[in-house]
């Protein structure tokens, strides 16, 4: 069974994830991506974060720990987003880069995820090279060619203004302020609550932050992207324009309107395409297979194709520079806007959100309008054999008869989680009733087929 998933390696800290491994990645990741081969004479270096749960603490010693073992010197940058990182890799010149973050996941997991030179994440193909090269003994670097590991104070400040010089005054777009805008953000207790509500006060706006007091174990509890009740409640209690949730390492933004209606991935995508206008790349938009398909529908009708690929933010990332265009994302509130940034960022899609609002006076709740979502219905499968799901032949064929019954007003999606041990069933249709029983319908089937 692969080691990676479709975003790095993750798992329960202390049983999936461990130390021994941590630094054991740390070490292969070191041979693969800080290679000399055309960088000779060059000392390898590598930018480590993490989010804000106390298990980061002992893995990013394990990790600084295998890299200076590999002879790369390592910048620490503490607790910031996983955007901050890969902007950190690109524009100081790292020859890789190490994220500590489970993302949205509980307190109780982990995971490591690697960038390599110019902030990218990794594709198969070198994910496989490090996994192939775990277990081997290695000669630990010596004298002189130790690795130091050393903590850099400037990287919160330059990640700051990174994000504050996206909101224009170059050729193509004019600077504009936020001034006037009320905004609610909830930082999930995780990366956000160091970098959010500074970005978006010193862009202009009044900001009401909550959930932005992390201590190691409250990440992501009962708040952030993945839990919105708390923010839309608050954006009403205070009467904001808009809220904004991060998940726990903050690549992703998901949003209310003033009245508590959400805001998703497939939402902030329209507005942003509108946005560019001239400036989207092909007229083109990059999606997934989970793109809700009154997001396809409104694009289409303004003339914007919306590209699909498999979900994960690095597949997206690679159609788009693939084919040369500039704006992707996936439902869950990853966004990736390539005139800025090689990788989803939650607060940069914050901050890009909010000066549409601001530039055109327009409501949040006018601005998503644009997109009328099918209603969408998604089960978790969990007691599965996930790895049968390719191939299956029954599977196939229930779910040809269920698309078959929904014509062009639907569609159904199998896939199996990259980061969890389960069976995603997705079901859009007409209405929502249709969606959710032919989605209870095909769960209870594949839990008969896979089940172990």
């Amino acid at each position: 069974m692969a080691l990676f998933g479709t975003d790095g390696v993750r798992g329960v800290f202390g049983e999936d994830l461990t130390t021994e491994l941590a630094f054991d990645l740390a070490v292969a990741a070191a041979h693969v991506l800080a290679e000399r081969g055309e960088f000779a004479g060059h000392r390898p270096f590598a930018i480590v974060g993490q989010d804000s749960r106390a298990s980061g603490e002992f893995l990013e010693a394990a990790v600084c720990d295998g890299l200076a073992a590999a002879g790369v010197d390592v910048y620490r940058v503490g607790v910031l987003p996983t955007p901050a990182v890969a902007y950190l890799v690109a524009s100081r010149g790292a020859d890789l880069g190490v994220m500590i973050s489970a993302s949205h996941n509980p307190a109780s997991d982990n995971g490591i995820k690697f960038f390599a030179r110019g902030g990218g994440k990794l594709d198969d193909a070198l994910e496989e090279r490090i996994e192939a090269l775990l277990g081997q003994e290695w000669d630990r670097a010596e004298g002189d060619g130790v690795g130091r590991v050393s903590v850099d104070e400037d990287a919160r400040e330059a990640y700051l203004g990174f994000l504050l010089g996206s909101m224009g005054g170059d050729s193509d777009s004019v600077s504009v302020s936020l001034a006037g805008l009320k905004v609610v953000v909830d930082c999930a207790n995780g990366a956000a609550s160091f970098v959010a509500p500074e970005a978006y006060r010193r862009a202009g706006a009044e900001v009401i932050a909550i959930h932005a007091a992390p201590n190691g174990l409250n990440i992501n509890d009962g708040c952030g992207s993945t839990h919105m009740e708390s923010l839309i409640a608050k954006v009403r209690e205070v009467g904001a324009d808009i809220g904004i949730a991060h998940d726990g390492d903050a690549d992703r933004a998901l949003m209310c309107d003033a009245q508590g209606e959400i805001i998703d991935g497939d939402q902030i995508l329209a507005i942003l395409a509108l946005d560019l206008g001239a400036r989207l790349a092909s007229k083109r938009v990059v999606g997934t297979v989970m793109s809700n398909l009154g997001f396809v529908n409104a694009m289409a009708e303004r003339g914007i194709e919306v590209v699909k690929t498999a979900v994960g933010d690095r597949y997206v990332l690679e159609r788009m520079v693939a084919e040369g265009l500039n704006l992707g994302g996936e439902q869950s509130g990853h966004v990736i806007m390539r005139d800025f940034a090689n990788t989803g960022d939650g607060v940069l899609t914050g901050l890009q959100v909010l000066r549409v609002l601001a530039r055109t006076g327009k409501s949040a709740a006018e601005l998503a309008s644009v997109v009328s979502r099918y209603p969408q219905v998604l089960v978790n499968v969990r007691g599965v054999d996930k790895a049968r799901l390719d191939g299956h032949e029954g599977l196939r064929v229930k779910v040809a008869e269920f698309e078959a019954a929904l014509g062009e007003r639907g569609r159904v999606l199998l896939r199996a989680s990259g980061t969890e041990p389960l069976v995603r069933v997705m079901v859009e249709a007409y209405e929502e009733s249709v969606a959710r029983e032919i989605a209870g319908s095909l769960a209870e089937f594949v839990e008969r087929e896979l089940g172990i």
